[in-house]
């Protein structure tokens, strides 16, 4: 079958943002505007678990009214196909955005009219420029008290550092919000009501000023944005322009803007064609504005996704790597190619197992076989479905450029490379956070001994944020993650989606160690007990490294001290032993051993005489260097009203914190600080109390930190109870 719409026709995008900035009700809104939905749902009606948003289908996500993992939906919009895939905004929930983002070609970063740029905006942020992924923004509640569209946009330009071309400006804020104006086609919308059919009018731009509704604005901020349109257009124009050497050149032959608009060389095309030019390359953000709630500013939204945001490829295609995730080479997005996808989540119900794939070059048809090269295992395609958040319908083939899923595939897990059995190759991996969060997790009756492992097992491969093991000393299962949250969910929907009630024990922290100073160690390897012995030698230098350097190993023998074989042994022996350091049995960061002198015995030495070597060299060296235990500290920002400041800035500082910077936000005040992990248990408990319920606040894991030494005896107490 030949593939039925060009790929210029396809868009992939994303909505992420913080957490409350609207992205799930402007999900509904697309889709009720393309004709994918009937009726809206709105997030807080969904709170008494009869109704649900189409992508906010988990019982936990109607409970608590936030997005937990991200949602697939297509649509259709002006003869385009659009994929979207709404996102959490909590932070645990953040590898869901990483693995969203890296399958995508474009995202639709959206904002709170009040509150700008809030932290887990800035995290997505960074995640898309590590992905090369082009955004465009949406600064959505403008009809919000306080809402301030200056604000919101001077923290795009200077916290986020993006080069804003602004698409569209607001027509009012508050109650006063009627519409916008929009800079690019030079015209004003402004809406008839508030409900979801309400038809807008569409006026010239140089009209606006008189409009009876813009005439009735009361605050000097928005009279300010009114009388300032024509200047602002101007500067819109000249910003895009000059994604296009030969349109600037025109541009300056003419003199001025007004000059060149009124030219035979000036053109919406020409202007549209700029602003995408720039937002592909990444080098311009379109903003845009409106309030989804009251159903204004949706469709021109849209219709920015499809003028401005790139089709599969038209940005580059896939990095093709080696085995140590060094590119090798590049995969355009084409049909006439070896089949090749990442598999970028993992979905299990008591129905199977749905595993979504981004296709990016062939096509896939059911029954084929496909190599999993990451595993070096086959799959066998059984059924292809394309995914309308919690419902499928299935379809015979896939094509470069779509996302899809694939029905009970056993072997392949997040962030595995699926290609043509014929022409095997690696795609980029995604990269993942550690987690910094740990908890025991029990069976509620002793005849779940056995589902509790299945369940954990289907959970972790799900969610490459969740990590189990199994303490050795304890017995325990012990499930690691991104925050409290997290774990909590995990657990309920165990219950809920697998049919397995458990227990979860008080939360831990995962600390770290590292060495404290250089040291230079020695150590001999011997056994003699009839026949053959053992015999090894190693001296070794151990230095602390630069935090984020991770272990590194370097060999400086000479002359055939040691001889070659039994050096990899070595490296061995300090890989596996950093695992468990010698203060408190934590993983050991950030170290440089370098192996300089040895000796050897011709009969007696052997690789395993040296691991072993190796090992007791390392135990003995990290305790002689006065180790240091380094725990997981956390960047805070809390926004409340100013008459609790005080007592938040009081409790950070009692929670062994420190204060960066505080400052306002719209009506409220914010406070931003770095606080241990450890000291922030239950911090929602305080939170509520001290600020009467008005007080939020965000968290993100940010570095390491030693722990002071008169702390190290108390906080091992506390984790060992």
């Amino acid at each position: 079958m030949a593939r039925q719409k060009p790929l210029s026709l396809y868009r992939n995008i994303g909505i992420i943002a913080h957490i409350d900035a609207g992205k799930t009700t402007t999900t509904e809104r697309v889709l009720y505007y393309t004709g994918k939905k009937h009726q809206i749902v709105d997030v807080h009606d969904t709170k008494d678990g009869k109704g649900s948003t189409t992508t906010d289908y988990l019982e936990q996500e109607r409970k608590r009214g936030i997005t937990i993992q991200s949602a697939a939906v297509s649509t259709e919009w002006k003869g385009h196909q659009i994929n979207v895939i709404d996102t959490p905004g909590h932070v645990d929930f953040t590898i869901e955005v990483n693995r969203s983002l890296r399958v995508l070609d474009g995202a639709v970063v959206v904002f709170d009219g009040v509150a700008g740029v809030e932290p887990q905006t800035e995290t997505n942020w960074r995640l898309a420029d590590q992905y090369n992924v082009p955004r465009m923004c949406y600064i959505n509640k403008m009809d919000r008290i306080g809402a301030s569209f200056k604000h919101a946009v001077e923290g795009i330009k200077n916290r986020l550092g993006a080069n804003a071309v602004l698409c569209q400006i607001p027509l009012g804020s508050h109650d006063d919000f009627i519409g916008m104006a929009d800079l690019i086609t030079g015209q004003g919308y402004i809406w008839e009501g508030h409900d979801k059919d309400s038809k807008w009018e569409v006026i010239p731009l140089d009209q606006v000023a008189n409009h009876p509704k813009v005439q009735a604005f009361t605050t000097a901020a928005d009279k300010e944005w009114v009388s300032n349109l024509a200047a602002l257009r101007e500067e819109t124009i000249e910003k895009a322009l000059e994604m296009d050497d030969e349109a600037f050149d025109k541009l300056l032959h003419a003199g001025d803007v007004e000059t060149f608009l009124k030219s035979s060389d000036f053109s919406l095309e020409l202007l549209k064609k700029c602003i995408r030019t720039g937002c592909v390359q990444g080098k311009l953000v379109p903003v845009f504005c409106g309030s989804s709630y009251r159903n204004k500013g949706v469709q021109q939204l849209l219709d920015g996704v499809v003028d401005y945001m790139p089709y599969p490829g038209e940005n580059g295609g896939i990095a093709l790597v080696d085995e140590d995730g060094n590119a090798i080479g590049e995969q355009g997005v084409v049909d006439d190619a070896p089949a090749r996808a990442l598999a970028f989540k993992v979905i299990n119900d008591q129905f199977g197992t749905l595993t979504f794939c981004r296709i990016y070059s062939g096509v896939i048809k059911k029954g084929d076989t496909l190599q999993n090269v990451t595993r070096g295992k086959k799959e066998r395609i059984g059924r292809i479905v394309e995914v309308q958040a919690n419902a499928t319908k299935d379809i015979e083939e896939v094509r470069a450029g779509d996302i899809c899923a694939f029905v009970s595939m056993k072997e392949t897990e997040t962030g595995d490379s699926l290609c043509d059995p014929s022409s095997p190759v690696l795609l980029e991996r995604m990269r993942f956070p550690d987690p910094v969060i740990s908890v025991a997790v029990e069976p509620k009756s002793r005849n779940d001994v056995d589902k509790l492992s299945t369940a954990l097992y289907k959970m972790v491969k799900a969610d490459p944020s969740l990590r189990m093991e199994v303490d050795k000393e304890t017995g325990q299962t012990v499930l690691k993650g991104m925050g409290e949250l997290h774990l909590e969910i995990t657990i309920d929907r165990m219950r809920t989606e697998l049919g397995v009630d458990a227990n979860m024990g008080k939360p831990k922290v995962s600390f770290r160690e590292a060495f404290g100073q250089s040291v230079e160690h020695t150590y001999t390897h011997k056994k003699q007990s009839g026949g053959s012995g053992q015999f090894a030698e190693v001296k070794m230098i151990f230095e602390p490294g630069e935090p984020g350097s991770g272990v590194v190993f370097s060999d400086e023998i000479v002359g055939g001290r040691v001889p070659r074989e039994y050096i990899p042994a070595v490296e061995h022996a300090v890989t596996v032993e950093s695992r468990q350091g010698q203060v408190a049995g934590y993983e050991v960061l950030d170290f440089k051993a370098r192996l300089i002198d040895g000796k050897f015995h011709d009969v007696d030495s052997s690789a395993l005489a040296f691991e072993i070597a190796g090992r007791a060299c390392f135990r003995e060296a990290q305790r002689m260097s006065k180790p240091k235990l380094l725990e997981p500290v956390m960047k805070l920002e809390v926004v409340t009203e100013a008459d609790y400041l005080g007592d938040v800035i009081g409790d950070i500082n009692r929670r062994r914190g420190s204060v960066s910077e505080q400052g306002q936000k719209g009506t409220n005040a914010f406070v931003q600080g770095f606080v241990p992990l450890a000291e922030m248990f239950g911090y929602i408990n305080f939170l509520r109390s001290a600020t009467s319920g008005r007080g939020t606040f965000t968290m993100i894991f940010d570095h390491y930190e030693e722990v002071p030494a008169s702390m190290v005896a108390k906080l091992m107490e506390k984790e060992a109870k």
